[in-house]
């Protein structure tokens, strides 16, 4: 059974990759019809994924790896996490108000491929996916997005823009066709890497982090501006984190027999299943981070991760808003080897931390790995 679903899912991968065209350059795709295994060009799909685990060394629990032995930053969560979980400590925390937030792009996984996951992946459907015909006005915006990407300026209000048109665009799937979708398309080549997809281009010791707080008793949370059925299919191989602590950019959701009838009238029967709506409920950024937080969660977290100005209010609520002892981190993309960095960006930011109280991340300095071995970053032509 296992290996039918293989096969049936990269079916499903190579319809997407086959229709994908225009300035990606994506890899061969194989099956090897007797055991499932997806390749694409060299490497079997999730093989970074792999690496991941049997890097890690085995019986290890509870230690942060991946991390370089003189980071300060490394050394301040372990000591957050010694003093809170310590029950002789006056900074004690019970277990069920061990609460962490994590932002997902850019926090946990990269966000330059050349951009975002959830914005390459609609300009792909919108510009490039042979079934599916998108309005005039959406391919309009999906143009000018792909242009701004690959340019380095993207349109003005693209956020809003895309969180409209995006919902648009897979309006009618179900939940399973949208996280099939979304799986099919995190085979795809980050771009401007080697040996990596856009599915496995988490950063190694993050991921080592939310393990390494998992196994001290935190309860760990995803809070995104991108969409909630996209993160969660895009974390679920790699972290440590239920569907229900996934928190996103949320649509509507309807009956596939409802139509126009409103939800308050409407009885689901046995032949429906919810599919996705165009219309948006909220985008998880800012304020609105905030928000989502205090409405799904009912408590203030304790810590937060986050890597731009969009998870300010974030680490501000945890900060302010707490009877207890608190910890904020923010990571500062410095790394022009390993990785997409923005020096302006990554100072901009580690004076902001100053600021604050917040503990900053080098991605070049504290960091021992970045992707894992055997993953580079291609050279500017």
């Amino acid at each position: 059974m296992k290996t039918k679903k293989r096969i049936l899912a990269a079916v499903l991968i190579m319809a997407l990759l086959t229709a994908l065209t225009g300035c990606s350059t994506y890899p061969d795709v194989t099956i090897d019809l007797t055991t499932g295994e997806v390749r694409i060009g060299d490497q079997a799909a999730g093989d970074t994924q792999a690496k991941y685990n049997e890097a890690e060394p085995a019986g290890v629990k509870g230690e942060l790896l991946y991390w370089s032995e003189d980071s300060a930053a490394a050394a301040s969560i372990r000591d957050y996490v010694a003093e809170v979980t310590d029950i002789n400590s006056d900074k004690y925390i019970p277990v069920e108000d061990r609460i962490a937030v994590f932002d997902m792009d850019g926090t946990l996984i990269g966000e330059l491929y050349p951009s975002y996951f959830e914005y390459m992946m609609f300009i792909h459907r919108a510009l490039h996916d042979d079934t599916f015909e998108a309005p005039d006005d959406m391919r309009e915006f999906a143009e000018a997005l792909e242009e701004g990407v690959y340019g380095g300026k993207v349109p003005d209000n693209s956020e809003l823009l895309h969180a409209k048109y995006a919902g648009q665009a897979y309006a009618g799937m179900t939940v399973e066709e949208m996280r099939d979708y979304t799986r099919a398309f995190m085979q795809t080549e980050a771009d401007g890497f080697t040996n990596l997809t856009k599915g496995d281009a988490f950063y190694w010791p993050m991921v080592s982090l939310v393990q390494y707080l998992a196994d001290n008793d935190f309860t760990c949370y995803i809070v995104s501006g991108s969409s909630r059925t996209i993160c969660r299919e895009v974390i679920a191989d790699w972290l440590p984190i239920p569907d229900n602590r996934v928190i996103g950019m949320s649509y509507s959701m309807l009956a596939s027999g409802q139509g126009d009838t409103d939800g308050l009238e409407y009885v689901y029967s046995a032949d429906d299943k919810v599919i996705l709506g165009e219309d948006l409920i909220l985008k998880t950024i800012k304020m609105n981070k905030v928000s989502a937080i205090s409405q799904e969660i009912g408590k203030v977290p304790v810590l937060s991760f986050g890597n731009s100005s969009g998870d300010y209010s974030m680490a501000n609520y945890v900060t302010d808003s707490n009877k207890y002892s608190t910890f904020v981190m923010m990571l500062c993309c410095d790394d022009l080897e390993r990785e997409n960095g923005n020096l302006k960006k990554a100072a901009e930011m580690e004076e902001m931390c100053q600021k604050s109280g917040w503990v900053p991340v080098s991605m070049k300095n504290d960091w021992k790995t970045i992707y894992g071995e055997g993953v580079t970053k291609k050279k500017a032509e």
